[in-house]
């Protein structure tokens, strides 16, 4: 799709500049002295076009689209490894929490069900 956009625009600037404008001021005297200028511009396109700018120039366009695509993908490509390393990360992390949670929620478990005997004997007593 992005090469596709990117080539539209190309070819758009080259019909545009496939335009050729002339332009012609006249000055006349009128009766009273007075001086009137007129500016006319011609615009035309040339019926004839020179294929080989045109094929040259497209190929120009092309190159630089399948550039501009592939740095595009490139950087796709970086953001996804990076956002798989950062993924890998947080579940080792998270693992690593979840051990800690484990280990803590035992200890304290140990530390209650050795309060509770103590309990239990100072009651016998």
């Amino acid at each position: 799709m992005k090469k596709q956009i990117l080539a539209a625009a190309a070819v758009a600037v080259l019909a545009v500049s496939c335009t050729k404008s002339t332009t012609k001021t006249e000055e006349v005297e009128n009766a009273d002295g007075s001086v009137t200028t007129t500016t006319t511009t011609v615009s035309e396109t040339p019926s004839v076009i020179d294929t080989a700018k045109i094929d040259k120039a497209k190929e120009n366009v092309k190159t630089k689209v399948d550039a501009a695509g592939n740095k595009i993908d490139d950087a796709a490509q970086k953001a996804k490894e990076d956002l798989n390393k950062a993924g890998k990360d947080i579940k080792a992390g998270a693992q690593e929490v979840g051990q800690d949670v484990k280990a803590a929620a035992a200890d304290g478990a140990a530390k209650v069900e050795e309060g509770a005997k103590k309990l239990k004997e100072d009651l016998k007593k």
